[in-house]
């Protein structure tokens, strides 16, 4: 029986700056440690990608559940580090462009907050050791999805 409390991983490395991380569920990515000519995002990247991919699934399944007529979500990340080593996150901002058919900005503005403040785990956590900070905005589709 499988224990929902444990992730397990494996990261081995590949050669030169690179890595490749494989997850307990048997998928695979690479890692690159070389910021400015790496072949694979960096760890600190890849952290904050986790943080946007979290809070979109959160609320683009919060946007489907109130019967909102999404056709895109896209989150852009923005990560602040401090000069110090270690050269952690001091703040990170997650702003959401959320379009669709008539797609109400009380309800994208529920989904955020919800997200931020309930369900990803990700930013959540995050949260304890730094600055989290989310905003959006809703881009109006001309066209109404068939269907």
């Amino acid at each position: 029986m499988a224990d929902n409390n444990q992730l397990h991983a494996t990261v081995s490395w590949a050669g030169d700056s690179n890595f490749i991380g494989r997850s307990g569920s048997g998928h695979a990515v690479v890692f690159d440690s070389n910021k400015d000519n790496g072949v694979a995002p960096t760890p600190m990247e890849m952290l904050l990608m986790s943080a946007g991919a979290c809070s979109s699934v959160d609320v683009v399944s919060i946007l489907q559940k109130a019967k909102q007529q999404v056709t895109h979500c896209r989150v852009v990340l923005s990560g602040e580090r401090v000069d110090s080593i270690p050269r952690v996150f001091e703040k990170i901002h997650l702003h959401f462009e959320i379009t669709g058919f008539n797609v109400s900005e009380k309800h994208v503005e529920r989904a955020v907050n919800l997200s931020a403040e309930k369900y990803c785990s990700v930013s959540i956590m995050l949260q304890k050791a730094m600055t989290v900070t989310h905003s959006f905005a809703v881009i109006q589709s001309e066209l109404q999805p068939e269907g």
